[in-house]
């Protein structure tokens, strides 16, 4: 039995799988009954002016999937026992929808947070070091990896933060962690019961909030004012909370720092409830005026913090690399749930930046963008006030990698909406806040303002949009 087949060489889709397809269809609709021979494979080649290997191909697909069935010399035939197959319903057309990620890998746009100095970056170095891991790994690079990290870098972190943050700790009390999320994951699924009281700053870091809902952890807005944390405040609206997640040395996004006698009064609450404090340690490296300040993990005297830091404000976010310190007597809890979770950054980055540490070029990295982070602050802070003055109040704080502006009026949503089109990512300070008492204003990222003159140019930008 011949069948007329029209096959379409102008498509995508392989000639073979075009064949194989019009078969599908001719048993669908009646043409090709269970039971009926199908054409040789030489003769259809010969008709259809194919090559032997393209039929072979679609017969293969089809009898791999039942439809046809190969009886040697009696030749092949649709498989008897087929069932009878529903012709495919025209499917109605669906206008595509895009999902807003919330990192999609794309260029960074102008004033765009939570991204270090791509253009500062040490390429060529990173570059050589990553090399010679490759060169010099062995049969470790190729099994499975320890869930907790790669033990060169955990101590290396290890004695970074026992020199610059103050913290006392063991390798093994450090957790390789893909991102602050997954430090936030990992917590979780450890140490948190579903619908666990959590203070959270107000305003505070929505990536933060958004894990800890999906969590199913209960949050309490917590204000934030020019001392950080309002502690009493919150005893007075959860007492008895499970957790607290604090930006202590730099507040996100506000930048305030977390007082002396604010950190002592967490940890005392901490300590007579027994609950949990997250402490986010995401740009501690970069304060402008006076030294960097000491981590709050560093005053726990009995374990109740959990600290956390991050590598991608540092050096950069493609790394998806974070470090989470636990307590001692928690460590194989978390030893535990890591091994469960397989949360892991590729040990070749890991054994990259292990080396970045032990050989001093991370110090003399950070103390670099310090001061090329000034200067691009000062640029940005000048050219909106230049700009913008008496639209926006900025009041830049001591470090941070980000400047907020008070806007004196309009709606901030709008106006980021708006500055997004025209290529400026600003985000608005009111989706920052949970509860009520919200504020309007901008957060603008300054560290990859490359000169005076892109500030002004892009704070002209920013005028017009607000205008």
């Amino acid at each position: 039995m011949m069948l007329a087949f029209e096959l379409d060489r102008s498509q995508t889709a392989p000639i073979y799988r075009q064949l194989y397809q019009r078969f599908r269809e001719s048993i669908a609709d009646g043409r090709l009954r269970p039971g009926d021979r199908v054409p040789a494979v030489r003769a259809l080649a010969a008709e259809l002016n194919l090559a032997r290997g393209t039929v072979e191909a679609a017969y293969q697909l089809l009898m791999g999937e039942g439809y046809l069935t190969a009886r040697g010399a009696a030749g092949t035939i649709v498989t008897p026992q087929l069932a009878p197959v529903a012709a495919p319903m025209p499917r109605t057309p669906v206008a595509a929808t895009a999902y807003q990620a919330t990192h999609a890998g794309t260029p960074p746009l102008a004033l765009q947070m939570g991204l270090p100095a791509l253009d500062a970056f040490p390429r060529k170095l990173w570059t050589r070091l990553a090399g010679r891991q490759l060169r010099q790994a062995g049969t470790e690079g190729f099994v499975y990896p320890d869930s907790r990290g790669y033990a060169p870098l955990r101590a290396a972190i290890a004695s970074y933060l026992g020199i610059s943050r103050g913290i006392s700790c063991q390798p093994e009390q450090i957790f390789v962690c893909a991102g602050y999320r997954a430090c936030l994951d990992l917590i979780s699924h450890t140490l948190m019961h579903k619908g666990a009281t959590c203070w959270l700053e107000e305003p505070g870091y929505f990536m933060a909030r958004s894990a800890l809902l999906a969590a199913g952890a209960q949050l309490v807005p917590v204000p934030v004012d020019d001392q950080g944390l309002d502690v009493a405040q919150g005893i007075a609206r959860a007492p008895e909370a499970d957790f607290a997640v604090v930006t202590p040395t730099h507040q996100s996004p506000l930048g305030v720092s977390l007082s002396l006698p604010r950190r002592l009064a967490l940890l005392d609450w901490a300590n007579r409830q027994g609950s949990w404090i997250i402490e986010d340690d995401y740009d501690s490296e970069y304060r402008y005026q006076g030294k960097p300040l000491p981590a709050l993990k560093s005053l726990d005297q009995q374990g109740r913090v959990l600290y956390t830091g991050t590598f991608s404000k540092v050096l950069f976010p493609g790394l998806r690399l974070a470090y989470l310190v636990v307590p001692a007597e928690q460590a194989q809890a978390f030893a535990r749930q890591a091994d469960r979770l397989h949360n892991h950054c590729p040990q070749l980055l890991q054994a990259t930046v292990a080396a970045f540490l032990n050989e001093g070029h991370f110090a003399r990295h950070l103390k670099k963008m310090r001061g090329l982070y000034a200067r691009r602050r000062q640029w940005l802070v000048e050219a909106l006030h230049q700009q913008l003055a008496g639209r926006l109040q900025i009041d830049p704080q001591a470090g941070g990698m980000h400047v907020v502006a008070g806007l004196a009026e309009g709606d901030d949503v709008q106006i980021a909406q708006r500055a997004w089109a025209q290529g400026i990512a600003v985000e608005p300070l009111s989706q920052w806040y949970l509860g009520e008492g919200v504020r309007q204003g901008l957060v603008m990222g300054f560290t990859n303002v490359g000169s005076a003159e892109q500030a002004v140019g892009v704070a002209r930008r920013l005028a017009q949009v607000i205008s």
